[in-house]
């Protein structure tokens, strides 16, 4: 599928992100194997693969940047990303942060047994599929997330309260939203605070993408 290739190469060069060569076959591979459970599972209700190059991997690269500690540099450790669905974001953003261990969280079977099966034909050492209702999920604490993302999960609030158990102390909660949801800031919940809201570009996609940042206050 070389013009999913040249898709994948095109776009990174618009979102001025450099990816290795390596990595952007991984990313076009999850692609096909993505493309192919989608016809039997219905994982995602795109349905071809020059839209995932755009709508999925893309979209899901813009948020790179934000995997390093602010007063350091140097990059987290655990990342879980909860209501996965199909992997993604955390898929094509474990390809290319090999150092970070990715914990993928869905409550549907069929969506953790396909992430399963990438994981394995991919080769994907540092991440873990985890077939769970994110209230009823529990870890130690040193066992703590640093980084919590969700793409189209939930409202802020219940990503907050769902989740709050699973951050650690100075960790922060990764929301991708499309505009800025206003109404959903407003009903934030005590205890948390905004840490920012970033405005991000993604090649080929002709809507607001935005990524609201917020950690406990």
């Amino acid at each position: 599928m070389t013009s999913l290739t040249q898709m994948l190469a095109a776009g990174l060069h618009q979102q001025g992100q450099i990816i290795d060569s390596a990595q952007q076959h991984k990313l076009i591979q999850f692609v096909e194997l993505l493309n192919k459970w989608n016809k039997v599972y219905n994982l995602t209700s795109v349905r071809k693969p020059q839209q995932m190059i755009n709508l999925h991997l893309l979209d899901s690269l813009v948020m790179l940047p934000f995997f390093t500690q602010p007063d350091s540099g140097s990059p987290v450790k655990r990342v879980l990303d909860v209501g996965t669905g199909g992997g993604i974001p955390g898929i094509p953003l474990a390809i290319c942060l090999p150092d970070i261990d990715f914990v993928l969280m869905d409550a549907r079977g069929k969506k953790i047994r396909f992430i399963q099966a990438a994981i394995a034909q991919l080769g994907l050492k540092n991440v873990t599929a985890v077939h769970s209702r994110v209230e009823k999920y529990t870890i130690a604490d040193d066992q703590r997330f640093e980084r919590i993302i969700s793409r189209a999960f939930a409202s802020l609030a219940d990503m907050l309260l769902f989740c709050r158990q699973l951050l650690a102390e100075q960790g922060r909660f990764l929301a991708m939203k499309g505009q800025i949801p206003e109404e959903e800031i407003a009903q934030l919940p005590e205890g948390f605070k905004i840490t920012g809201i970033n405005q991000l570009y993604v090649a080929g996609l002709n809507a607001q993408r935005h990524l609201i940042q917020l950690s406990f206050s």
